[in-house]
């Protein structure tokens, strides 16, 4: 009996082993999986490829990950079919409100939601060299500052928080680079003065250990003007106590500027649930094994989701997040409101297109903003930008 037992208790942990924790039991990954990001060397590409490792680790699932340098280009793959995710910028908020670079024909409002985003404790700001002698924000008029074509997060971003220093872009000097390593390049080789990243990115720790330095002026919260100023131009920034980044930044060591989660991990609307509930839902079982891997993954704790914020989740995610015990019924409700306005701002674009809109760029967009923002105060909802 004793040795029956033995057999028995044997048997019982052998198929454990094979078939792994009871978690992995539910996660069902194709042999491939491609996901776009920001250029190579950033944090949200670094942060997806430390993902990657887990699903390829875990699940046997390799994790192809696309480094494309704007908004434009880490979205057309998912838009053709070639990927599955992207871990875009806010650059997918501007997507899903079809603004900017995606108020043009072929473009205009895309379905995306949400999977998971990293919310740690980076900040996202205008990182300033510090040979040019700036100390605060409002010290940047007349300064180069780097904008990326075909990126209207990078630049958006670069505008409000030099809204809070009571600039406009036409207080400084504006310089075109065709991505965002591109951009970097040109603050290392002193083409500019300024340019947007995260406090956690590799290329602002290489600024610091160059000859030029780096400053980070900061934005304090209790500057409500300042900070009325900066969400006036970008809404989805909110203030932030940094602790980790270039600059020797910790606990002891923090400053106050604005962020917002990043990368932001998401999909099309159309992308199986099934899938999309996998991907997510191996990301917060695996969490433990990459959230050390790569500066910002940490963010990525399912306990940290902000889940009424400007894009709506996937319902494949909610389902990851309603097993892990954090959606609620104010974030399910939260959730109806961003997804029907997806559906205003979808309608209104076929329509558009229907009436045979301008065949010039500029005008095309400027008609279509005034039928955007007409669609959405009809709906009672705000236009934002």
């Amino acid at each position: 009996m004793l040795r029956r037992t033995m057999i028995t208790s044997a048997l019982v942990a052998t198929a454990a082993i094979c078939v792994g924790p009871a978690w992995a039991q539910s996660v069902k990954l194709p042999d491939t999986l491609t996901m776009t990001a920001y250029d190579t060397g950033t944090s949200g590409f670094n942060i997806a490829v430390a993902v990657g490792k887990v699903l390829k680790e875990q699940y046997k699932s390799d994790l192809r990950v696309l480094p494309a340098g704007n908004d434009v280009a880490r979205l057309a793959p998912l838009k053709n079919g070639r990927a599955q995710a992207s871990a875009m910028g806010i650059g997918g908020y501007f997507a899903s409100e079809g603004l900017f670079e995606f108020a043009v024909a072929g473009w205009g409002p895309q379905p995306l939601r949400l999977m998971l985003s990293a919310a740690s404790c980076n900040g996202i700001t205008l990182n300033v060299a510090k040979d040019t002698g700036v100390k605060e924000f409002k010290d940047l008029k007349g300064k180069r500052i780097g904008i990326v074509v075909g990126s209207p997060a990078l630049n958006q971003n670069a505008y409000a928080i030099l809204a809070f220093g009571g600039l406009t872009k036409n207080d400084v000097k504006l310089v075109e680079f065709s991505s965002f390593g591109a951009m970097w390049k040109g603050m290392i080789n002193n083409e500019i003065d300024a340019a947007i990243a995260s406090t956690i990115t590799g290329t602002v720790k290489e600024l610091e250990t160059s000859p030029r330095g780096v400053v980070m002026p900061q934005t304090r919260a209790s500057d409500k003007a300042g900070w009325a100023r900066l969400q006036k131009v970008g809404p989805y920034f909110y203030p932030h106590k940094v602790t980790c980044g270039a600059g020797g930044l910790s606990n002891s060591n923090s400053l106050e500027l604005p962020t917002y989660p990043y990368p932001i991990f998401m999909a099309y609307a159309a992308e199986k649930a099934d899938l999309i509930y996998s991907i997510t839902k191996a990301m917060i079982d695996g969490y433990a094994q990459y959230k050390d891997a790569a500066p910002g993954a940490d963010g990525l704790d399912v306990k940290l989701q902000i889940l009424s914020w400007v894009l709506p989740y996937h319902e494949g995610a909610v389902k990851a997040l309603k097993e892990a015990g954090v959606w609620t019924a104010e974030a399910q409700k939260h959730n109806d409101m961003l997804i029907k306005r997806q559906d205003v701002l979808g309608k209104a674009w076929a329509e558009f297109n229907k009436a045979s809109p301008p065949a010039d760029k500029a005008a095309f967009t400027a008609a279509w903003m005034a039928v955007r923002k007409a669609a959405l105060e009809k709906a009672g909802m705000d236009p934002v930008l």
